[in-house]
């Protein structure tokens, strides 16, 4: 049994004894209720009814309307109130589009400001802009490019913001019908090492738990992990996870204040004087965290606080990887953590102590070309005490989009089928059979190696849904040269943004619906696998625009005729059939039809009783080795951080919760001491990449690490510093110099 939550107020957990935490940095989510209310006063009833109707666009924790299945209240966030706005702004005038250089050095929010995309809107090369055309001239142009090229030569990718099931689904499928494996999306770029090391080792590729098991467990730990600023109705987990008596820890190179104490907004007690989060913070280097949980493991198994019943009887691959441990000194581990023997001892007995616990992680662990080896190492851990198949244990790659979860399981990825299979003759053929045509049996092309591709002249079509190549990939002068050279891009979206400037041969803009203009309704898969219907919202509806999966429908009926009896489809509800058909797992999702319909895939725990989908049905540990990394004299380790955004939509120069603005160098004291360095000091960090001017921001990262905002930053980093899966290392080795 989980602990149960105190109902009386807890004073121990109090962040301040000043009510309302005046003085105290944290983020203002009264006002930013009034802010949405104000930006979207033209079109208030209908900015409601997608708040009380709808499933959230925001982040993958999941919700109906204003309510989710972890606690009872109405939920939320100034994620989900950030991004209102694009949901109820109006059209933009297609004249401003008509000359593009006026619209030069707009940031993305301006041009996100400018409104909807209302009408397919084209530019070919050396017109000043892009002019209106109708949808059959531009479905006409891309089947006709389709038709002149070859399914290699080809790139589809899709966004995971508002995207929907439905629309991963049949995008796929229509790709696939066009004889290409080349589609991919945002899934790629953030959690495809979590999916390829929990398969490895459990035989799953997702969340193993709930969020109710944080509530109430022994020991929640957050790994490169900042839930705080990322996903912030979590807050309220936290909140009644410390009620309950749950200690909190988090494993990161920098403080999060946001996970150190937070003032929660809709609970009395926390809105007056917060509440404290994390017991204990344990600081690493960038790219150290894979040798703290071996040093950590190392410790647990010299001292027995281990599981040694779940091990023998549920586990394999022990006796290797104790072998490997063996061979990494206390010296390497502590070089390359950053993190003294004694944290790694502290942190084990609080692992060992446990009976239950939760690891939660992010991109802190997998943006890292060790990203795969770096989620295996939290999966060795947990497995050491048996952590996983039980109430109050699990493993969770938590997600920051709320489409993303579902992206690959439909199939909409360059590596691996509908359900996550992989792309083998057997399982093409399988599906070939499903769907009554011939379906390529070869990988295709990841997000980016389709920009590769691009640089090279290999691309002569990349079909975009949102999305934003140049400000979300390293070496943006490489990716900008790269969308340049494709002859045809076609961006589909529900506003502009940056990339659609760019010139090229020709550059067509299609106008999307969001998730909740979609005729039918549509689902969307949260991070505890949880399936939900969001019903269509009655409101006002944008010129021309049209739901994804329509248009790529036609155009692969367009492009493929001989196949258009095949790819015949009536609406939502006859595509939710159609995944029950073809994807075992999300059997029941032909049965969501109205607003509050879902179900938890797998239920609420995956590997339940200690039951593992694997060929000999155990869990593996994994022998995994921390890189051998040496810092030169002088350098530091930084990495990239999120601040007020979502996603690459930046939404404010400042940070409400750390206070730092977007050209702020995070340093240490210690670091800034050293280089004689005040706040607001002017630094340029340097490497064979580029270089980045900001302004030193004092906070408590660990000593030789720094962190830059995201995706400012991105001219720092290597694009061919890539993990096993392709994402890339958002991480890098610079020189610190003081400007004068």
């Amino acid at each position: 049994m989980l602990r149960k939550v105190k109902k009386r107020w807890t004073p121990a957990n109090w962040a301040s004894w000043k009510p309302f935490g005046i003085g105290e940095q944290y983020p203002n989510n009264y006002w930013e209720v009034f802010r949405a209310s104000w930006l979207s006063r033209d079109q208030l009833p209908y900015a409601w009814r997608i708040l009380n109707q709808g499933v959230c666009d925001g982040c993958a924790l999941g919700t109906t309307g204003m309510q989710d299945w972890t606690l009872d209240g109405l939920h939320v966030c100034n994620v989900r109130l950030r991004l209102l706005r694009l949901n109820t702004m109006p059209a933009l005038d297609p004249q401003i589009l008509a000359d593009v250089s006026q619209l030069k050095g707009k940031s993305g929010a301006e041009l996100r400001e400018l409104g909807r995309l209302p009408y397919p809107m084209l530019r070919r090369q050396g017109e000043p802009g892009f002019s209106r055309v109708s949808w059959e001239e531009a479905l006409s142009l891309v089947a006709e490019r389709i038709r002149a090229s070859t399914p290699e030569r080809l790139g589809f990718y899709l966004t995971s913001r508002g995207t929907v099931n439905e629309t991963y689904y049949l995008a796929q499928k229509a790709v696939r019908a066009l004889g290409s494996n080349n589609i991919d999306n945002a899934a790629r770029i953030c959690h495809s090492p979590s999916t390829a090391a929990l398969k490895t080792t459990l035989g799953v590729g997702a969340t193993t738990c709930s969020y109710k098991d944080w509530i109430g467990t022994d020991l929640l730990v957050f790994i490169g992990s900042n839930v705080a600023n990322n996903q912030p109705v979590t807050v309220k987990y936290l909140h009644y996870a410390k009620k309950a008596g749950t200690r909190i820890v988090v494993i990161n190179n920098y403080k999060e204040p946001g996970m150190e104490r937070y003032w929660v907004p809709s609970i009395v007690e926390s809105a007056l004087f917060g509440t404290q989060f994390a017991e204990r913070f344990f600081l690493v280097n960038v790219g150290g965290d894979m040798a703290f949980l071996n040093g950590t493991l190392k410790h647990m198994l010299a001292n027995g606080w281990v599981n040694p019943s779940f091990i023998d009887h549920y586990t394999t691959g022990l006796e290797a990887l104790k072998a490997e441990l063996e061979n990494q000194t206390w010296e390497d581990l502590e070089r390359e953590s950053g993190a003294s023997q004694a944290e790694m001892y502290a942190f084990a007995q609080m692992v060992g102590e446990a009976q239950k616990a939760v690891f939660v992680w992010s991109m802190g662990v997998t943006q890292h070309e060790c990203g795969e080896d770096n989620v295996r190492s939290i999966i060795n851990l947990a497995l050491s005490k048996g952590f996983v198949g039980r109430e109050g244990c699990g493993l969770m790659p938590i997600r920051g989009h709320s489409g993303v979860q579902g992206g690959a399981e439909m199939g909409a990825y360059a590596t691996v089928l509908p359900g996550g299979k992989p792309i083998t003759p057997e399982n093409a053929d399988q599906l070939s059979r499903q769907w009554g045509f011939e379906v390529p049996t070869t990988p295709g092309l990841i997000a980016p190696a389709m920009i590769d591709a691009a640089h090279a002249g290999n691309l002569d079509l990349l079909f975009s849904v949102g999305g934003n190549f140049l400000e979300v990939l390293p070496e943006p002068d490489y990716v900008l040269a790269a969308l340049e050279r494709v002859p045809l891009r076609v961006h589909m979206d529900i506003v502009c943004s940056p990339q659609m400037l760019l010139p090229a041969e020709a550059v067509l803009l299609l106008p999307a619906t969001t998730r909740y203009e979609v005729p039918g309704g549509v689902t969307e898969t949260s991070t505890e696998r949880r399936v939900i219907f969001s019903p269509e919202v009655s409101g006002p509806r944008i010129g021309e625009a049209r739901p994804e999966w329509q248009v790529f429908m036609e155009l692969a009926q367009r492009a493929r005729p001989e196949r258009a009896a095949q790819l015949q489809v009536e609406g939502t509800p006859a595509i939710r059939a159609e995944i029950a058909r073809v994807i075992p797992q999300y059997a029941g999702i032909q049965h969501l039809q109205q607003a509050g319909d879902q179900f938890q895939y797998g239920g609420s725990h995956l590997c339940f009783g200690w039951n593992f989908p694997t060929a000999d049905g155990k869990a593996h540990f994994a022998v995994v080795s921390p890189p051998k990394r040496q810092l030169p004299e002088g350098c530091f380790w930084v990495t990239t951080r999120r601040g007020k955004q979502f996603n690459s939509m930046v939404q404010e120069r400042k940070d409400a919760i750390t206070g730092a603005v977007r050209e702020a160098v995070l340093i240490n004291p210690i670091d800034a001491e050293r280089f004689a360095l005040q706040n607001g000091d002017p630094v340029v960090l340097k490497n064979e990449r580029g270089e980045f001017k900001g302004r030193v921001y004092m906070a408590p990262v660990k000593p030789g690490n720094l962190q830059i905002h995201w995706p400012e930053g991105n001219l720092l980093l290597d694009r061919n510093r890539r993990s096993q899966e392709g994402v890339p290392d958002y991480n890098a080795v610079v020189q610190l110099e003081k400007l004068g």
